[in-house]
């Protein structure tokens, strides 16, 4: 298991719920296509599950 996680914004949020929209904005993540590196634990990897549509992650 990787020590971080890279997370990439991939979809737009526009359509999303505000929940979501929310989440994303938590997870540091601004603009399509932006990546922020972030630390592989429960509360990432939930944050990462409730808007997996949205984004692409790699481990580090």
């Amino acid at each position: 298991m990787a020590d971080k996680v890279k997370v990439t914004l991939v979809k737009s949020t526009i359509g999303a719920i505000p929940k979501h929209r929310a989440t994303v904005a938590a997870l540091g993540l601004r603009k399509l296509n932006h990546s922020v590196e972030l630390p592989n634990n429960a509360a990432t990897q939930g944050m990462v599950k409730q808007v997996q549509h949205l984004v692409k992650v790699e481990e580090i």
